[in-house]
């Protein structure tokens, strides 16, 4: 034999030839949380489940109001209190009640408070729930109420303009031009205007004033408008007489229109008469005392 290599026979792979390596056993998964056949939406459901159980326990803890309360504390302690606050606006309403109010919400923030003051911390202070409670008195149109550094409260109050005095049932109210009930009136105390009676008069406010507007010459000399059946007015002029009007505002509107058109040309008011009666279109029916002389004839114009 020469020098060359000798290369010896590979190995058979059949099976008198060497042992192949054993086969590792496949890594079982470890078993799933989730119930067999639960697809992505109930797990989601699961999910959403558990977190509003979270929330809820956390409410029922008041985790959340403590926290907000202790951070409100703290930045009571760095000198932002209440230690007074200011009331612009005020003209008719009792201040007494707007002091009240805030007093007690004073009260309130200063018992929610971790541990309790005198001087409740600006940040534990409702002002949503003081202007809420203002808004309940009938003088109060709208407030506003805002904090000032570093230990104030204003008040701004924007008040109704009292219109006519409301008479219902025996008592007197103040009402502004929507109606609204401002605050009682005393009788000795009566304001220089326009008395409203009957039930729902004050509800009919606004169409009145609409009416009242049209006629200019007649509305400040008008002394009382009394509801009547829930359908109709009755006008008293400080002159001593009665104006009986339709039932619907629009003819209402116009035969006030045209008895003010004749009272500027002939001077209806103030002739001692007892009422004019307008309710029947085109005609005016006049009650006049006896021994007072009527209105001229032809006064009365045809209806359009």
């Amino acid at each position: 034999m020469n020098a060359q290599t000798i290369r010896r026979p590979a190995a058979s792979k059949g099976r008198g030839g060497a042992k192949s390596r054993p086969r590792k056993a496949p890594v079982k998964a470890a078993p799933s949380p989730w119930p067999e056949g639960s697809g992505k939406l109930a797990r989601y459901a699961f999910i959403a489940l558990v977190a509003v159980m979270a929330i809820v326990a956390l409410i029922a803890l008041d985790l959340p109001g403590k926290a907000l309360r202790a951070t409100g504390a703290a930045t009571g302690e760095a000198g932002f209190k209440v230690a007074s606050y200011q009331i612009v606006g005020i003209k008719n309403l009792d201040r007494r009640k707007v002091d009240a109010v805030v007093t007690d919400e004073l009260r309130r923030a200063a018992e929610e408070a971790p541990i309790g003051t005198d001087e409740p911390a600006q940040a534990l202070v409702d002002l949503d729930r003081i202007r809420d409670s203002l808004l309940q008195f009938g003088w109060v149109k709208d407030a506003r109420v805002s904090r000032r550094l570093p230990d104030g409260l204003v008040i701004d109050l924007i008040e109704r303009t009292p219109t006519a005095v409301w008479q219902h049932q025996g008592r007197l109210n103040l009402i502004d031009g929507e109606g609204v009930v401002l605050d009682a009136v005393r009788v000795d105390k009566m304001p220089d205007l326009p008395l409203l009676i009957g039930p729902g008069a004050n509800a009919q406010a606004v169409p009145l004033r609409r009416m009242l507007d049209s006629v200019p010459t007649l509305k400040p000399q008008l002394a009382s408008a009394s509801w009547i059946g829930g359908r109709r007015w009755d006008l008293s002029f400080a002159t001593g007489e009665t104006v009986s009007l339709p039932e619907t505002a629009a003819a209402a509107t116009k035969a006030l229109k045209r008895f003010a058109k004749m009272d500027r040309s002939v001077g209806l008011l103030g002739r001692d008469m007892i009422r004019f009666d307008l309710r029947v279109p085109g005609k005016m029916i006049v009650r006049v005392p006896p021994g007072a002389t009527p209105p001229p004839a032809g006064t009365v114009e045809p209806a359009n």
